[in-house]
């Protein structure tokens, strides 16, 4: 089975002009679909036009990222949510709470993801979550919301044992796992011994958070491998076994990729 990227940002301009050959790349080394989360305002239409330019291979996502909530959010929460009215979307993302940046919008990104929760019940889509340093808020979001009535992904899970016990409960959510599981000092391996590939889907988040021997560098689609291979080495299994495993984890919880195979 093809190997499925669920988080690129291969639309923005670090990849200029580089995104056919790049693509070309991806398909060459097995890789049979990518998905595109969204940013803010000033993202949609380069999305779009890399979707649409390969409409079998990249799947557009529609959201508001939490680092780009600001005082005008209400209005671009509002011209983000027209555009789920005008084209097929395989999420909500990327959205979430980010405390790590900046405090100052705290509030009003609990509005945001919130709001945006709302949609992906209404919709019956999955949600891509961004978290960081701000674990216990989105939780309280996602509990608000109702945790049986989403679904979805922890974008680039890099948390604790007891985060990732409390992901586990939440039975309709899987994990990304990227290049920051081959990071030495992430700790990310004893972690993910706590569960197994079925709670996993695979990412990139290119071009961000590049594998070893990559990283510091660009991150490409094609580097996805390595994440896919440590992977095998932890769960001591197959490239093949985690690449079918993964690959159905993603069929299962963004169906409106699944009619593309």
């Amino acid at each position: 089975m093809p190997l499925i990227d669920t988080h690129s940002h291969l639309y923005l301009e670090d990849f200029d002009p580089e995104q056919p050959q790049l693509i070309h790349e991806a398909v060459a080394s097995g890789i049979s679909k990518l998905l595109l989360p969204n940013v803010d305002l000033t993202t949609i239409e380069r999305m779009h036009q890399l979707a649409d330019q390969y409409p079998e291979f990249a799947y557009p996502m529609m959201g508001l990222h939490p680092t780009s909530v600001n005082k005008n959010y209400a209005t671009d929460l509002k011209e983000i949510e027209s555009w789920l009215h005008k084209r097929s979307y395989c999420a909500i993302g990327e959205i979430g709470i980010d405390l790590y940046w900046d405090k100052t919008y705290l509030k009003e990104q609990k509005t945001v993801f919130t709001e945006q929760l709302k949609w992906s019940v209404a919709l019956d889509l999955p949600v891509a979550i961004h978290t960081r340093d701000a674990f216990p808020e989105v939780l309280a979001c996602i509990h608000a919301v109702g945790s049986d009535k989403l679904h979805g992904v922890f974008h680039s899970f890099g948390g604790t044992i007891d985060e990732l016990n409390e992901i586990k409960k939440l039975t309709r959510f899987k994990i990304g796992i990227n290049g920051v599981v081959t990071f030495k000092n992430a700790n990310l391996t004893e972690t993910l011994k706590q569960t197994d590939i079925n709670h996993i889907v695979l990412e990139t988040d290119a071009p961000y958070l590049a594998p070893v021997p990559y990283r510091g560098k660009r991150n490409n689609p094609i580097y996805i491998w390595k994440v896919a291979e440590k992977l095998a080495q932890i769960y001591h299994l197959p490239l093949e076994k985690v690449i079918e495993s993964t690959s159905n984890n993603a069929l299962m919880l963004f169906q409106n990729i699944s009619s593309h195979i």
